[in-house]
């Protein structure tokens, strides 16, 4: 059990990408009842335009003044894709049965991670992403690399400035509103269509955020990454309740910790040697979904509808 903190600190390293991730999922979900299933891809081609930031800055340039110039040519493409993407695929289908959106969301998902294989220089492998230089952080038993303490600095940062911006701004009223009531909210003088775009390219920009800290913490990126993460991310929204802005980054949170130490323990129970390691863990954590929801259908948050922006 010595190993313990250090399995705590990677699961909530990890469980605070997922939740960075899950709060465009979340709050898609909870204003047009939509499942963007092309988000994942979305958190790709935002670590993609990051990537292209560094590349092109001049020789030299320091990696700690690179990354905040990083995150923001990530959050540029990542929202300039899901804007688009609202606009031109999601909008017209509005209307349509819910089918309908949900296909399209999965071949918009296939196209971009198609188009970054085609046409991003050397796509075909992965791509070595800047680390950040310095020793780990030892802390109450644990040791954090750069990487990992960029994500659990940026997830509550994160978080706190979405929950200013729903609760104490207009447009975050706005939103609130139109998640309860689309149709009164209209009546009220709220341009709705303005209110999905500005939650559609919210939850992207902190897809391009979760993007920047994977590359920090694994060193790489690739056009695949968005796929399986995508499915764990949309995973930590639905345990955490759908819809519920703050369950997403809790499901986030119990879903890398429960990774982690599945990965970590399950192979020293007696009988269970097969099926621990990492080749197990998306088992784990897709299974600790299905308990959650056979218990608690809503998820741990439930759906507080004042929340659902």
């Amino acid at each position: 059990m010595h190993e313990l903190p250090q399995q705590l600190a990677n699961g909530l390293i990890l469980g605070a990408m997922y939740g960075l991730i899950a709060i465009g999922y979340t709050m898609v979900y909870g204003i047009v009842q939509l499942i963007n299933f092309a988000h994942g891809e979305i958190f790709m081609v935002g670590g993609f335009g990051a990537l292209t930031v560094y590349l092109i800055l001049p020789a030299g340039f320091s990696l700690g003044a690179a990354i905040p110039l990083m995150i923001l040519g990530g959050m540029v493409v990542s929202v300039a894709v899901a804007t688009a993407a609202e606009r031109f695929a999601y909008r017209p289908l509005r209307g349509a049965p819910r089918l309908a959106p949900l296909i399209t969301a999965i071949g918009l998902s296939i196209v971009l991670q198609q188009l970054v294989w085609q046409w991003y220089p050397d796509a075909k492998k992965d791509h070595p992403f800047p680390q950040l230089e310095g020793e780990a952080l030892s802390l109450l038993g644990a040791d954090l690399q750069p990487g990992g303490i960029f994500l659990l600095v940026a997830a509550p940062i994160s978080m706190i400035a979405l929950g200013f911006f729903v609760n104490k701004t207009r447009t975050g009223r706005g939103m609130q509103a139109t998640a309860q009531d689309p149709d009164t909210a209209k009546l009220m003088g709220i341009n709705t269509d303005r209110i999905i775009v500005t939650a559609f390219a919210i939850g992207a920009a902190f897809a391009a955020v979760a993007a920047v800290g994977y590359g920090l913490h694994n060193g790489q990126v690739s056009f695949r990454m968005g796929f399986l993460l995508g499915l764990k991310a949309f995973t930590a929204a639905v345990l955490g309740g759908i819809g519920n802005i703050y369950g997403a980054m809790l499901g986030g949170l119990v879903l890398g910790v429960a990774e982690a130490l599945a990965t970590g323990y399950i192979a020293e129970i007696p009988g269970m040697e097969l099926f621990g390691g990492g080749s197990w863990k998306d088992v784990w954590a897709f299974s600790l979904l299905i308990i959650v929801l056979l218990v608690r259908p809503q998820g741990l948050l439930g759906e507080r509808v004042a929340d659902r922006a």
